[in-house]
């Protein structure tokens, strides 16, 4: 990536690892504020829960404190390791598959369908994770006691209402976001660090430049990936029973009852977090696999 075109499969995985834990503590509280405006209930006659961002951010800080704003970070702390793992070993894997020689440099369709496929090994581990967070983070501290005093009892409570189906319900959601923003995720951050990169470089990793690109590569990929993100959460976050025949019923309702505008909300705070989260998601990548490459430059 940052200094070669070969591909390390397992340095990928460990220096992926450690980019997404980076990418949490910067990018949580922002994605409270998303989930919160995404799955706020409307109410004919009555005003809604928030009217935008701050009002979200302002109302969260007044009734639960700054802790409000990491809350359901347990469940994305203890899994992010390993979804961006394996994320970047998928990619890394669907890079190598590409290549006919290990120094190819490939085509930005090559790039995408290996972002692509990244996202398909990391839907078994997110998909859970994903709606734990979620059911935990639209727990308001002003409209009476929690549900959830917990990750696992948000487990324990979900396997007891429906069995192992429960804790994956949105996975095919989570397919429907995760496959095309993932491939315009990695190719974006590849394709603007080639072109950002001088002719005559030496092949030092660049801060700036790898920041620049990895925050740019997280804007790309939230454009493609905010409607169906929409539709994931309201179905993770739904009753048992509301959408019976999953995303294509919440996507009927959304249309139905709020219409197209309703696809974008949680737009700002996601927008206001993709930059800096991936900045220092691939920023934590370059630096370990750096790091790596001169503990096992064999590997």
């Amino acid at each position: 990536m940052g200094e070669a075109n070969k591909v390390s499969p397992i340095k990928n995985f460990f220096a992926g690892g450690f980019g997404g834990v980076c990418t949490i503590f910067v990018g949580h509280p922002f994605d409270t504020l998303k989930v919160r405006l995404q799955t706020m209930p409307i109410i004919p006659g009555q005003a809604p829960l928030y009217s935008g961002t701050w009002d979200c951010l302002t109302k969260t800080i007044k009734h639960e404190g700054f802790r409000g704003l990491y809350k359901g970070m347990a469940a994305p702390i203890t899994g992010v390791a390993p979804i961006f793992a394996i994320s970047f070993l998928g990619f890394g894997i669907g890079k190598k598959l590409q290549q006919s020689h290990p120094n190819e440099r490939l085509t930005l369709l090559q790039l995408f369908n290996a972002g692509a496929f990244s996202a398909i090994g990391t839907t078994i581990i997110m998909a859970p994770g994903e709606r734990i967070k979620c059911l935990l983070q639209v727990q308001q501290a002003s409209t009476g006691p929690a549900k959830y005093a917990g990750p696992i009892d948000c487990i324990r409570q979900l396997y007891k209402q429906g069995g192992i189906r429960s804790i994956y319900r949105g996975t095919g959601a989570t397919l429907l976001r995760d496959v095309p923003a993932s491939g315009v995720y990695f190719m974006t951050y590849e394709w603007l660090q080639v072109a950002l990169t001088p002719e005559n470089s030496d092949g030092k990793l660049s801060p700036l430049r790898t920041m620049f690109a990895g925050g740019m590569a997280g804007i790309a990929n939230w454009i493609i990936a905010i409607p169906p993100d929409v539709l994931k959460s309201r179905l993770q976050t739904a009753p048992e029973g509301t959408y019976p025949n999953g995303v294509r019923d919440v996507f009927k309702v959304l249309m139905r009852e709020e219409g197209v505008r309703a696809l974008y909300k949680g737009a700002v705070p996601v927008f206001l977090r993709a930059f800096p989260a991936n900045a220092v998601c691939f920023l934590g990548f370059e630096m370990a696999l750096k790091f790596l490459n001169w503990l096992a430059p064999s590997l």
